[in-house]
């Protein structure tokens, strides 16, 4: 048979970059050829050649509630009758922001853009203008969008900047950006005591999605919200990922340290493009029109995507939501952890609310350096074995992984089972 997958990104390359949009669809961590999605509905997606595969990715994880919920496509339906985009001001912004601000108590006040990269850059711009100060903290690892000031890797030392990650970012943009190493504590100490009265902000993924699954420690996390208070430089948390994925208050939520400010994106669209960030009153009215910092977008609170989003929203504060979705969660990690052990193959997980990652290591990593320690060649044997099988997950293994409303016990059970398969074959 031949296969429509092949035929599609041929013709793909010819007109779009790598055939992708976004650079992990193009399959070059992994080898092969991308997965073309013709269709999706509940836990699963078809592509080209209409192969059936149980979705671990949901849209990177916006798809929460699976795809195609019911209460979700109606809003959306309703709302595309009454028109696509105005330029104007809806009511249905003010209701998206005032759910947002029940669900985040952090939160006094909140802007809505249309990506999580916009909305990491706009949080950015927006500390700085209100601390008056240009210099930042990020850690290895963390990923906050594509914006120039954010695609930085580690200096040569702590008394350094970072050093750009892609071509087009020239050195003086990130010149202001310190690195530091993931939960590094002693690292954490000597870059305020030497930048500290210079940084406007330190942002961080308190539960990282982007070197797969890493957790800050209770402790870390902690220190970062002490640190920034004592010298005066605001905590953003950036919850692109976690926000309403790993429980209905977010990664703030299950390490309990507030943030100076929050970014949101994903799963507050439920599949739109839309973001948000957001924080306490004297903070976001620094923001146009009321303040100087200036921050504009044509689409931003687009009719649509906030139908989208308050629908999605309305769902996941449904009373039992999470503790069923956890559960779900912790089934699949438990079970390939049992699978991996049965047949002797390093292997360790983690999860909370609807994300996981999962690691080809006994230990489960603190930081970037570690993950990158991980066997490629293993992770895209597992990778390619379970795409066969019909079981799709990130094409790298530096992301982590996404379970649904929509998943259920019997596609869990499918799961471990082809994994174990592999395992066993390897």
């Amino acid at each position: 048979m031949t296969d429509q997958n092949d035929i599609l990104f041929e013709r793909a390359r010819a007109v779009i970059p790598g055939g992708v949009n976004s650079p992990v669809r193009a399959f070059k961590a992994v080898g092969g050829t991308p997965r073309f999605i013709k269709r999706a509905q509940g836990a699963y997606f078809w592509d080209a050649n209409d192969k059936r595969y149980i979705d671990y990715i949901g849209s990177w994880g916006p798809m929460i509630l699976g795809h195609g919920h019911p209460a979700v496509v109606e809003a959306v339906q309703k709302a595309v009758l009454e028109g696509f985009s105005y330029g104007a001001p809806t009511e249905r912004e003010i209701e998206l922001a005032e759910a947002i601000l029940a669900l985040v108590p952090s939160m006094d006040m909140v802007r809505l853009v249309s990506s999580g990269t916009e909305a990491a850059m706009s949080a950015l711009r927006l500390a700085r203008g209100a601390t008056g100060r240009k210099s930042i903290i990020k850690f290895e690892g963390c990923y906050h969008g594509h914006a120039d000031a954010l695609l930085v890797k580690a200096g040569s030392g702590l008394a350094t900047f970072g050093n750009p990650t892609s071509a087009g970012v020239p050195p003086e943009v990130v010149q202001h950006t310190v690195v530091l190493e993931y939960n590094n504590l002693q690292q954490l100490e000597e870059a305020f005591a030497l930048h500290g009265n210079d940084l406007a902000c330190l942002m961080i993924e308190a539960i990282a999605g982007n070197m797969n699954f890493v957790r800050a420690t209770p402790e870390f996390a902690k220190r970062c919200r002490e640190l920034c208070t004592q010298h005066g430089a605001l905590l953003i948390f950036d919850e692109v990922m976690t926000g309403f994925r790993v429980g209905l208050h977010g990664a703030q939520g299950v390490l309990g340290v507030k943030p100076d400010l929050t970014v949101l994106g994903k799963v507050i669209g439920g599949g739109m493009p839309l973001a948000a960030f957001g924080g306490p009153r004297a903070i976001m009215e620094q923001l146009a029109p009321l303040g100087p910092v200036y921050q504009a977008g044509t689409l931003s609170g687009n009719p649509v995507a906030t139908a989208c989003g308050l629908a999605t929203l309305k769902e996941i504060s449904k009373p039992g939501f999470y503790e069923a979705l956890g559960q779900k969660t912790r089934t699949l990690v438990d079970g390939l952890k049992a699978a991996a052990a049965a047949e002797g193959q390093p292997f360790n997980a983690d999860s909370e609310g609807g994300m996981f990652g999962f690691f080809l290591m006994n230990d489960l990593p603190q930081n970037y350096a570690t993950v990158m320690t991980t066997d490629n060649a293993q992770f895209n044997a597992l990778f390619h074995g379970l795409l066969e099988r019909g079981v799709y997950i990130a094409p790298a293994l530096y992301e982590a992984g996404f379970v649904s409303a929509a998943h259920t016990d019997e596609d869990i059970a499918a799961t471990i089972e082809a994994a174990r398969d592999i395992f066993r074959k390897r």
